[in-house]
């Protein structure tokens, strides 16, 4: 879904229509697009097409040098890049859920906060954190809703500041990011904006939608109607 938001970012009179065979199905949730083969077909031919947007983020490459790619779902600074990674170098066998739940609980244990500056429309915050999300959809991870109030045609972004965890603060949240009760919490902060930068001290791996390109420096920043999508037409 990464590489087709790419490839079609502000292409007039196409319209994306996803048969989701992957394992996350992170992107699909926030639309209520079925898993069904047959069922996404009928969405594909039947389904009403509604316009969303699309971040776009800007961050220096693994290679060197400033590079930019859009973002269809969500992004983020920090340990998920991690976690993607890991995720994406072991075996899914299991499913999404647990794959990503894995994951988190293997990076987590060797991962340490750092300083981290954020800046949203100019909002401007600074500590140690473990995690900075950058939300155009409402999950991630194999179905945790991390912005539950995300929408993807609201012109904005949905940006979470996960500060310094503690293993007990992980395990008591964790379960609780999949129904979207992780929130309020005295460690997160919950902001929205149009236009997203976020530096450290030591570089920190920048995921879109589950891919890896490199670090931050990062921005990020909504393009608003940027992809035309087949949906039920129920809707969210």
């Amino acid at each position: 879904m990464n590489e087709v938001a790419n490839g079609l970012a502000g292409v007039e009179g196409v319209a994306v229509a996803v048969i989701a065979r992957g394992t996350g199905w992170d992107f699909i949730r926030t639309y209520g697009i079925p898993h069904s083969v047959g069922d996404a077909i009928e969405i594909a031919r039947g389904g009403e097409t509604r316009e969303i947007d699309l971040g776009r983020a800007t961050y220096r490459a693994w290679a060197g040098g400033e590079e930019s790619a859009y973002f269809a779902n969500v992004a983020s600074a920090g340990m998920s890049g991690a976690i993607a990674q890991r995720a994406n170098e072991t075996t899914k066998a299991l499913g999404g859920k647990v794959s990503y739940a894995w994951a988190t609980l293997a990076v987590f244990a060797g991962w340490k906060a750092g300083e981290v500056r954020v800046s949203v429309d100019g909002e401007e915050r600074s500590g140690r954190m473990h995690d900075v999300v950058v939300a155009n959809g409402r999950y991630f991870g194999g179905g945790m809703m991390i912005c539950p109030d995300a929408r993807s045609d609201d012109g904005l972004l949905d940006v979470l500041l996960i500060g310094d965890l503690t293993k007990r603060d992980l395990m008591l949240t964790l379960p609780k990011t999949y129904r979207g009760r992780h929130l309020p919490h005295p460690k997160a902060e919950s902001l929205r904006g149009t236009t997203v930068t976020i530096d450290a001290p030591e570089p920190l791996p920048v995921e879109l939608d589950g891919e890896q390109p490199g670090t931050t420096p990062a921005r990020f920043e909504v393009v608003p109607r940027a992809l035309r999508l087949r949906v039920p037409h129920v809707g969210v």
